[in-house]
């Protein structure tokens, strides 16, 4: 694509607070009736999921959808970093304006480089694992349903995380505060 690429603002930064950073990224489901893709936003200090958008096309459109769920999540108070790859929908006029509006600061991954986006890419890993790998969808309403179930109430409240001292994200989010 032609899009511009932000430079990755990741590297040697540490993590203090929630909201400093978010990653964000798209994969794919197979169901019967065809690609379901899937966009995430992923808080990189709590390891919350606080924005996700599903549908059968991968545009720009998906990818806002999943940045306007954060952003209406979240009261940001302090700079915001929010990193990719370097996909056209993140390269995006449409993206990037909805960046500006809201003084976000785009960070894209190095070019090949796939560590520069490990912990959404460790995200997928979970999901795929512990959910996608295990079930045959027959309709893209079912695996909606199954990956909302799996984000909402499985991920976000129920499973630990080492990174979190055994804590499920909003059960760490909670202690925060």
């Amino acid at each position: 694509h032609g899009g511009p690429i932000a430079p990755n603002r990741l590297r040697h930064l540490r993590l203090k607070r929630p909201d400093q950073v978010w990653a964000t990224d798209a994969t794919c489901i197979l169901t019967s009736q065809g690609w379901l893709y899937l966009v995430a936003v992923l808080d990189l200090f709590t390891r919350r999921v606080i924005g996700w958008s599903m549908h059968t096309l991968l545009d720009a459109s998906l990818v806002i959808a999943a940045l306007r769920m954060a952003l209406a999540q979240r009261r940001l108070t302090k700079p915001l970093i929010i990193h990719s790859d370097r996909g056209a929908q993140f390269a995006s006029a449409a993206y990037r304006h909805v960046l500006a509006q809201h003084g976000v600061l785009a960070s894209m991954a190095r070019k090949g480089n796939c560590y520069d986006n490990a912990f959404i890419e460790s995200f997928w890993s979970s999901l795929k694992y512990e959910l996608v790998y295990h079930h045959r969808f027959a309709t893209l309403a079912e695996a909606r349903t199954a990956v909302f179930d799996y984000i909402e109430t499985f991920y976000n409240r129920t499973r630990l995380h080492s990174s979190l001292a055994y804590q499920s994200p909003i059960t760490f989010e909670s202690k925060l505060n």
